[in-house]
């Protein structure tokens, strides 16, 4: 079977109030993880790939490792590039046969954003593949995407009925209080849910995305702050927060934070508790195994999807 885009699994994810886990990807064991948990807990899959993960590991490896991906576990999974930083780049992945991409305009004026995004909606629509684009700004940082908080911005909900009907943007990625990384809130852990709500009915079946949504789980933190690591004060989005976002019309949820921490972790402790090991796949299956675990979790107790295959 072939990738696919995410058209079918946001409609259904709409109608049943769950959300699609969006993955982050950068090598072959971090892909069989996530992939091994979603087979077993059949549930749909996003697979995305960052700039920094093109840089890494090249964009033609990381598609043909989802390629074989499919063929062994027959799930339905997406292929997408996220916070694609031009028409240039997203042009290439459509070309090289990714099957939804994300243009990121939220650093640009608004009328630019709104002009780049059609355009690259306009090359996508033709050649069947999805548009994902972004109005507000998320603080934080991981990989290439940074901004200070000073810098962030919510979403106007006006102003996103109007973006998607200038641009026909398939899905829209909006800022209501989720931060990229390890997040450090001030104080209480907060979601503006009546800005969400209010987006959503103003754009009826219309699949929204939540970036910044990893939970960072305290056991994988722990683990890499007992095995030579330290992470001081990381405090992610509450997993009862992202459920409630998902019956308010958020169909697509990131998570990248969670996957780096429940590896590196599960990495750290294998190599301590075994100093004589110098074999790559016992430690990097150990990580395998972590991702696997976390993932699956993430499936069946926050997103909602599993058995929906």
């Amino acid at each position: 079977m072939p990738l696919v885009t995410t058209t079918e699994m946001f409609k259904k994810a709409y109608e049943g109030k769950y959300a699609i886990g969006a993955f982050n990807v950068n090598n072959m064991e971090i892909i069989q993880g996530i992939v091994e948990a979603a087979a077993e807990v059949k549930s749909p899959l996003i697979l995305q790939v960052s700039a920094g993960a093109r840089k890494y590991a090249n964009p033609t490896y990381l598609k043909k490792l989802v390629e074989a991906a499919v063929i062994e576990s027959g799930v339905d999974i997406a292929l997408h590039l996220d916070h694609g930083e031009s028409f240039e780049i997203c042009k290439q992945c459509i070309d090289d046969g990714f099957t939804s991409v994300m243009f990121d305009g939220s650093a640009l004026p608004y009328e630019e954003n709104v002009a780049v995004t059609k355009q690259v909606v306009e090359y996508a629509h033709a050649r069947g593949v999805v548009v994902e684009a972004e109005l507000g700004k998320l603080a934080g940082v991981e990989d290439e995407v940074n901004v200070s908080a000073e810098d962030a911005t919510y979403t106007d909900p006006a102003q996103a009925v109007d973006f998607v009907k200038r641009t026909g943007c398939d899905s829209l990625a909006i800022a209501i209080g989720t931060s990229h990384g390890a997040y450090k809130f001030k104080g209480e852990p907060k979601l503006d849910y009546a800005r969400l709500e209010k987006i959503s009915n103003l754009l009826p079946g219309y699949p929204l995305v939540l970036h910044g949504a990893s939970t960072v789980i305290k056991e994988f933190v722990d683990m890499c702050n007992e095995y030579g690591g330290d992470i001081p004060g990381a405090q992610g989005v509450p997993e009862d927060m992202l459920k409630k976002a998902a019956t308010y019309g958020v169909c697509k949820i990131n998570i990248d934070t969670d996957l780096r921490l429940a590896m590196t972790g599960a990495i750290r402790k294998n190599l301590i508790d075994n100093p004589s090991n110098f074999d790559p796949r016992k430690y990097l299956g150990e990580g395998r195994t972590a991702i696997k675990d976390m993932v699956k979790h993430k499936i069946v107790d926050v997103l909602g999807s599993n058995n929906t295959l």
